[in-house]
């Protein structure tokens, strides 16, 4: 059996995310402001973006190597805890990093808990989040590219912090498609607003 190197591997990533960036660059170029949905905090316009990223004691160690990454890559970080490996619940760190996004002080968030299920879950609670749980640079480009996805969400046990280093550099790089995308968004937050209403 025949196995890549890892060297190739990075060139046949480098490749697919080249096309990928080269094609929605385009298409986000046919979207007019009317079509795209509002994702209006100013610290996404500016070059250095500002990142809200917490996590439970599961993901602290990850969170604690990501946080010089993210700063490294020119962005600014909200540490929203967990400070330590003592035991804590994952939806009050999940909350506490969308809500920063809903509120507009950052423009994305991260989320780490052991799975990173239960924190995306807890995050899609809060009106104007979009959480996406990824696991490979496709997933990182899918959720940004179709789904505007504005929180990350990643499992530590699953992920060693090479691959989790791709995937949050991808998520963060890759733009939002637009056309066709946009209005698949818009009725994705139409669902919300329609419980938010009955509330």
């Amino acid at each position: 059996m025949d196995y890549i190197s890892e060297t190739e591997i990075r060139s046949i990533v480098q490749k697919v995310m080249a096309g990928a960036s080269a094609q929605t660059t385009t298409q986000a170029a046919l979207v007019t402001p009317a079509s795209s949905p509002s994702t209006k905090p100013e610290s996404c316009t500016s070059s250095i973006k500002t990142i809200a990223i917490g996590s439970d004691h599961g993901g602290f160690e990850l969170k604690s190597t990501l946080i010089p990454y993210l700063k490294e890559l020119g962005h600014t970080v909200i540490d929203c805890g967990t400070s330590s490996k003592e035991a804590v619940d994952y939806p009050d760190f999940a909350f506490a990093v969308a809500d920063k996004v809903r509120q507009g002080s950052a423009c994305r968030g991260i989320v780490i808990d052991g799975a990173g299920i239960g924190s995306c879950m807890a995050a899609n609670k809060v009106p104007g989040v979009r959480a996406a749980m990824c696991v490979d640079y496709a997933t990182a480009v899918n959720s940004r590219e179709h789904n505007n996805a504005n929180v990350l969400t990643l499992g530590a046990g699953f992920l060693g912090v090479n691959q989790v280093k791709l995937i949050v550099k991808t998520w963060l790089e890759t733009p939002f498609g637009g056309g066709r995308h946009a209005s698949r968004v818009d009725k994705i937050m139409e669902i919300e607003k329609k419980f938010l209403k009955e509330g």
